[in-house]
């Protein structure tokens, strides 16, 4: 019986021992929101890990990003859960609203929505659409690819007789506000109708939750037309139309013109960066030029819990360029980095340290 006794309280000083010099469980930044960005999130995840595992100067997270692609209204709905370290958004916050929630709001990479479709013999650059046309396919006044309307801002394209599959977005996108605001800036009646906004009530077409259902929903569905970030829509496959801009040029969507658009940008770290590309009125500009930006609780989040996000998103700016460029997505500029990084030092906990 003694040597039971002995036995078991050798086990309980076992288990105690190693409970003792085991590292305790990494846990993951927790973000979500925006599927435009997902695909560099993610990128950006694996990439902090490397550069932790090559002894980069940051505080070590094993555990990485663990990021839902939920949309941008759904991301901005579920920083209100307290295990949620950041939010990711197209759709950026007006500075009233941030200041009301306690928010600070900064972008962090560029990009731009491409008009996708699924036609044979359509190469990704000889389609045209201007906003007026696109409206009036959601509108349901265009219902066939050879419409004259089409037909006349294509007049050396063999444009086929097909019925167009509308696909929009059912969940609360960003990527929606700025195809709507790019729709209503175009269309009185698109704007009297519809209207701007992540989620609005839709005249026709199938619903798709995310950029990849999108994308999927359109690869489906021959003579289809739907919208969605630049990189995945090139990575696709598809097809990708040029885009008249407020100057009336015909602009293709990618990194240069994404770029050249966001150096007209006036990037005010008082609004909390609060931009609308879409209202850039330059030659080069692309008028569906998007923005993420992350949202940071300013108070109710630990001082390491937000530097633990903010290392990220430092080693984000600093060195995932490379990572961002290969996705189709455009960095932020130097001066705008910068901003950005004053303005954690003056807003987030812990910020003045970096």
């Amino acid at each position: 019986m003694a040597q039971c006794r002995r036995l078991a309280v050798a086990t309980v000083f076992a288990v105690v021992a190693a409970a003792l010099v085991s590292p305790a469980r990494a846990e993951p930044i927790r973000g979500s929101g925006s599927t435009f960005a997902f695909p560099i999130i993610a990128a950006w995840s694996d990439g902090f890990l490397r550069d932790r595992a090559d002894g980069g100067d940051f505080v070590n997270n094993e555990a990485g990003v663990d990021y839902e692609p939920v949309g941008s209204l759904g991301g901005i709905m579920r920083l209100g859960q307290p295990e949620i370290d950041f939010a990711a958004s197209d759709a950026p916050l007006p500075a009233a609203e941030t200041s009301k929630r306690g928010l600070a709001q900064f972008p962090i990479v560029l990009g731009g929505i491409a008009p996708v479709v699924n036609l044979d013999g359509i190469g990704p650059d000889p389609l045209k659409l201007t906003g007026g046309v696109i409206a009036d396919i959601y509108l349901g006044r265009i219902e066939r690819w050879n419409h004259p309307a089409i037909q006349a801002i294509n007049p050396g394209l063999a444009l086929p007789d097909l019925a167009i599959g509308v696909v929009h977005r059912s969940d609360g996108s960003g990527s929606t506000l700025t195809w709507t605001r790019f729709l209503s800036r175009a269309s009185a009646d698109w704007r009297q109708q519809v209207g701007a906004d992540t989620l609005v009530a839709w005249p026709r077409g199938a619903g798709a939750r995310g950029s990849t259902g999108m994308i999927e929903a359109v690869q489906r569905t021959k003579g289809a037309i739907g919208y969605a970030e630049f990189g995945q829509v090139r990575r696709s496959g598809l097809a990708f139309a040029r885009v008249q801009n407020h100057a009336g040029a015909f602009v293709t969507p990618g990194p240069e013109a994404f770029a050249a658009t966001a150096r007209a940008v006036r990037w005010d770290a008082g609004q909390d960066f609060h931009a609308d590309l879409g209202e850039v009125d330059a030659p080069g500009a692309y008028p569906l030029t998007a923005a993420t930006f992350v949202l940071m609780h300013k108070r109710d989040r630990s001082e390491g819990r937000t530097l633990r996000t903010l290392y990220f998103l430092t080693y984000a700016l600093d060195k995932g360029s490379k990572e961002a460029a290969a996705l189709g997505y455009v960095p932020l500029p130097e001066d705008v980095v910068a901003a950005v990084k004053d303005y954690w030092r003056a807003s987030l906990p812990g910020g003045a340290g970096l």
